[in-house]
């Protein structure tokens, strides 16, 4: 089954193969499938025709998911960016933007530098 541009994976629950699509969780999923009124536990390739459409219908009609939602949270990183706000400055350094420390954890964004600096220990004695 195909929604959105993404293929679901045929062995998975439903209820879990729609989070595979960007914009959907598990929330989101239950949902979809509670106003399907299709069961959590049915497998994608159980899945008839009927009720395929029936998903697809509700994820087109409520939830913006994958191109759209992409395009939108970028745009809205982009406009901080242009408004010079603090969050649009981390953003553009990025560095953590929702108020994380970075004296010792983000080592991901600031790079991973274990041995920059070195506590103070003496070198070990050399054999002469």
């Amino acid at each position: 089954m195909r929604l959105s541009g993404v293929t679901l994976p045929k062995q998975k629950r439903i209820v879990i193969g729609l989070t595979y699509v960007y914009g959907i969780g598990l929330t989101a999923s239950e949902k979809i499938l509670e106003g399907a009124n299709i069961e959590k536990n049915t497998r994608v390739k159980d899945l008839t025709r009927s009720q395929e459409d029936a998903i697809r219908a509700i994820v087109e009609k409520d939830i913006t998911t994958e191109g759209d939602l992409r395009r939108e949270v970028s745009s809205n990183i982009k406009r901080l960016k242009d408004i010079k706000c603090y969050r649009g400055i981390r953003h553009a350094k990025r560095l953590p933007v929702r108020g994380q420390r970075t004296k010792t954890n983000s080592r991901t964004i600031r790079g991973n530098k274990k041995n920059l600096a070195v506590s103070g220990k003496k070198p070990a004695a050399q054999k002469t």
